[in-house]
């Protein structure tokens, strides 16, 4: 058994032994600590009577009776609650998630004990540091001493019995302030529970360790108009001469409403409250408080002795004392807390008022800990305005604190508890009831696990020469159409096919064909003046991208207007996990795609572009809800495009593919897309551009690839490319798909290493292998190599070789001409570029200066260092013939 602590010398010497007792103690199983913890609970269980007379007798505060219920109370409801709750080892477990959650012991705590509640706080504290393998060592309150002890000895002994370890549990016998300090300073304690006054507090958290302390109570309780006036007299009296009132949580002032005073007044006289007459309220006042503080003398006194205190004569059955006060603060004495059958009782005007005075009672001597309000139940009003103002941690409606705040007795789910956080407004670290996984250390072990992807696409995806008619019929069960297109479109009359099925199926339509390319705000707005005016149950997008882009964003105001464009364009880490979530889209429209080019891939993307003109800044916006719900890919809509649009948006399409393809985002779903689509684009498209619409066969494939690549990059995202390509759209009104076309093969070779700078951070894949996938795309394409460094530099050349069949300038430089412009805007494309929303998904992530020297290089036209020097080779070499021989094929195709 542990010897007796009277000095420094023994204390440390106990430290040391309830150290090891607790090295000891945290190999213990789950099973065999819950056997320790239930023993020691039944023990004191079995021993409250005793202790509660032991604490009266040797502090003189307080009620027997009342204090075997704390010690109950302590014993079997804190048992009850926690005797299930895990502990040990791993508590949480998530194979699919990968996290498993291990409980581990603090250490040693020090269990700093008041006068008020000594038996009942020793039990609370010992029995939850039984449960969570801690060690204990309890500094008493110097007039609590004997009865705290003989507490802790009754756990301790009940706990040895059990299996624990000799000395898992320890107390400071002659507790003095320089022991108490000694303890909480000492380096091998890991958490003081501190429950004291204000000064005991202060000194736990001034220590140096870790502390969970709790603040001063001051509980006012508001009774308004509706409440419920015997049953809220009743719980407060309940509360208030429970112990003596020396729980900090019992009410210290009530707050009536003007019209119940009356009846409150004579409820609480009928029910033994003595109300104090001006002349012993001011006598009273003087004894109540001293110095600006509670006087000991009064805590925990029966109502006589404090009556007497100012020999004041009491009628027989007084239960408490109660004066009549206004004011709020130092000048007014019975406005503290008052650990004593004596209550403040205010009048309140309305209900206002009486919450204005129950928030200032709690600012002025009780921030953070309780609050009560009588009232009827289904004043949600009342209770919300209450709740929302008073700054406390627990906010009790129609409920005796002093039971209340403590936990399980009137609400099961507020948490049992004998020591009660009161947050930052109380000085405090925990806002909650304390209880065992406050004594935990969780250590949280977390396995690889990629976050989940799924693959959305629209649900009806029609394809084929003449699929526009037939699709469109699948309409006919809407009233109204809404068509957004451009001006060339509409007055080339493209849209008199939609018309004319429209007008079979009797669909009502209006056209809204003023979209320009790379569509403004003002455009959008002026959309919604006409949409919101016809009020359609579908809308048709039909054009390029623009025309769709500037369709997605009008779907979505029209049926959102709340929605915010700033929003909408903050950019994400991951599209799931948005700051800004979208609403779902399709309750009042549905949306159809119907591309007239090949190369956006709009229709079947989450994704559309705004330009702000104002700021010269285009928006990529992104996200899931702006997914058509239709797609109509019919060749015959493209046999007409001219040979540039062919150009830019094949390229455009390749680029989605490609960077799809790579991005850290790709998966089996989206690679098979990604790399049938490039095959096609490089097989096709040379045709497409050079025979128009005499190679349907052209035609149609390069229309498809252009919706598979878009399927891929919907799914995959995109790089930084197309970063790179928004902004000289934005800032030179460089063609988008040219855009692409300037950057790709720069880009291709800044990806193509195994070793990057700086990696994304969140990738599918375990390693860097951008190198390995460009290669992969080699292979796909029958270009030859014999390394993965020749197999890039033959998509490279491929690429480029594909660029000037299709008549597309070699640099940015040859389209423009303007080195003085470009170099005014290069840093600013390039800070743009790094924000933009296809960044995120690059295999390689770029630093700012990366993306300016990529602009700089594509500007001249840099020759690019191929990956595999064929200098040294010699032109005879396997690389240099496998690129003549990809060129080859590639003249061949066309």
């Amino acid at each position: 058994m542990i010897n007796k602590v009277t000095n420094i010398g023994e204390l440390d010497a106990l430290i040391q032994r309830v150290h090891i007792a607790q090295e000891k103690y945290a190999t213990f199983t789950q099973e065999q600590v819950d056997r320790i913890f239930k023993k020691a609970a039944l023990a004191a269980n079995a021993a409250r009577i005793p202790l509660a007379k032991l604490a009266v007798a040797e502090t003189g505060m307080g009620i027997a009776e009342d204090k075997v219920i704390k010690n109950h109370f302590a014993s079997e409801i804190i048992y009850n609650k926690y005797k299930h709750e895990k502990t040990c080892g791993v508590i949480e477990a998530d194979k699919s998630f990968g996290i498993q959650r291990i409980a581990e012991p603090v250490g040693i705590l020090a269990g700093i004990v008041p006068t008020t509640n000594p038996t009942s706080t020793t039990i609370f504290k010992a029995l939850i540091a039984l449960k969570t393998r801690n060690g204990i060592i309890f500094s008493p309150h110097p007039r609590a001493k004997e009865c705290t002890v003989a507490a802790a000895k009754v756990i301790l002994e009940a706990a040895i019995a059990a299996g624990a370890p000799e000395d898992i549990i320890g107390w400071i016998d002659e507790p003095t302030v320089a022991l108490s300090q000694a303890l909480m300073q000492n380096n091998n304690i890991k958490l003081i529970l501190a429950t004291g006054g204000p000064g005991m507090v202060k000194a736990a958290y001034s220590s140096g360790r870790p502390s969970l302390g709790v603040g001063a109570g001051n509980t006012p309780a508001i009774i308004d108009s509706s409440a419920h006036i015997k049953m809220a007299v009743s719980s407060i009296i309940i509360s208030k001469t429970f112990d003596n009132g020396m729980i900090c949580a019992s009410e210290q002032s009530v707050i009536v409403l003007d019209d119940v005073y009356a009846q409150v007044r004579e409820e609480f006289s009928n029910r033994g409250a003595y109300f104090l007459a001006p002349e012993e309220r001011d006598r009273l006042s003087q004894v109540l408080i001293v110095d600006g503080h509670l006087n000991a003398d009064v805590v925990g006194q029966p109502v006589e002795r404090i009556a007497a205190m100012i020999d004041l004569t009491l009628p027989p059955q007084t239960r408490m004392l109660i004066a009549e006060v206004s004011e709020i603060g130092m000048q007014e004495p019975f406005s503290y807390e008052k650990l004593c059958p004596v209550l403040a009782m205010y009048r309140a005007s309305d209900f206002a008022d009486a919450v204005d005075k129950a928030s200032r009672l709690v600012l002025f001597g009780g921030r953070g800990h309780t609050a009560a309000l009588y009232t009827d139940p289904a004043d949600r009003v009342h209770i919300h305005q209450f709740e929302d103002r008073v700054q406390t941690a627990r906010v009790l409606i129609n409920t005796p604190s002093s039971q209340g705040a403590i936990g399980d007795l009137y609400n099961f789910r507020l948490d049992p508890s004998l020591t009660l956080g009161c947050g930052t407004w109380g000085g405090n670290s925990v806002s909650e009831n304390v209880e065992p996984r406050h004594l935990l250390n969780i250590k949280t072990v977390a396995e690889r696990r990629e976050n989940m992807l799924w693959f959305r696409v629209p649900p009806k995806i029609y394809f084929k020469y003449g699929a526009l008619p037939v699709a469109l019929r699948e309409l006919a069960d809407k009233k109204r159409a809404f068509i957004v297109t451009d001006k060339p479109i509409y007055e080339l009359g493209m849209t008199r096919a939609i018309e004319e099925v429209l007008d079979e199926i009797g669909v009502k339509y209006d056209i809204f064909y003023g979209v320009e390319p790379d569509p403004s705000l003002d455009t959008v707005n002026r959309g919604l003046e006409l949409i919101r005016t016809f009020n359609p149950d579908v809308i048709i997008a039909f054009g390029g991208g623009s025309p769709m882009d500037a369709a997605k964003i009008i779907w979505l105001m029209y049926e959102h207007p709340e929605i915010e464009f700033e929003g909408l364009a903050m950019r994400f880490m991951d599209i799931r996990k948005r700051v800004y979530e979208l609403p779902p889209l399709g309750q009042k429209a549905t949306m159809v795609a119907i591309p007239t080019t090949s190369g956006t891939g709009s229709e079947v993307t989450p994704f559309a572009v705004v330009t702000d003109r104002r700021h010269n800044i285009k928006y990529p916006l992104a996200d899931y809800a702006l997914t058509p719900n239709m797609a109509i890919i019919d060749p015959e809509l493209v046999l007409t495009m001219p040979k540039s649009l062919t150009a830019y948006g094949g390229v455009d399409a390749l680029v989605h593919a490609i960077e799809a393809y790579v991005s850290v985002l790709a998966s089996e779903y989206t690679n098979g897309l990604a790399l049938e689509a490039i095959r096609l684009l490089f097989k096709y498209l040379p045709s497409a551009y050079h025979n128009g619409r005499q190679d349907l066969k052209a035609r149609e494939k390069v229309h498809y690839a252009a919706t598979m690549a878009g399927m891929a990059f919907a799914n995959a995202f995109l790089g930084i490319c197309h970063s790179i390509a928004h902004q000289l759209g934005a800032t030179f009104h460089i063609p988008h798909g040219l855009a692409n076309a300037l950057m790709i093969s720069h880009v291709i070779r800044y990806n193509a290493t195994d070793a990057p700078f700086k990696q994304a951070i969140f990738p599918q894949y375990k390693y860097p292998n951008a190198k390995w996938r460009y290669a992969r795309i080699a292979d796909y394409l029958s270009l030859g190599g014999a390394t993965e460094a020749e197999k890039v530099d033959l998509l490279i050349a491929a690429i480029e070789a594909l660029k000037r069949d299709l008549d597309i300038p070699g640099s940015i430089r040859e389209y423009m001409n303007d080195d003085t412009l470009f170099y005014a805007q290069v840093d600013h494309m390039a800070d743009q570029a790094f924000d933009d929303q296809c960044t995120g998904a690059n295999p390689r992530y770029p630093l700012i200066s990366d993306l300016r020297q990529l602009l700089v290089e594509a500007y001249h036209g840099k020759p690019l260092p191929p990956v595999n020097e064929l200098s040294s080779q010699g032109t005879d070499s396997p690389i240099a013939e496998s690129l003549q021989k990809a060129l080859d094929d590639l003249a061949v195709s066309v």
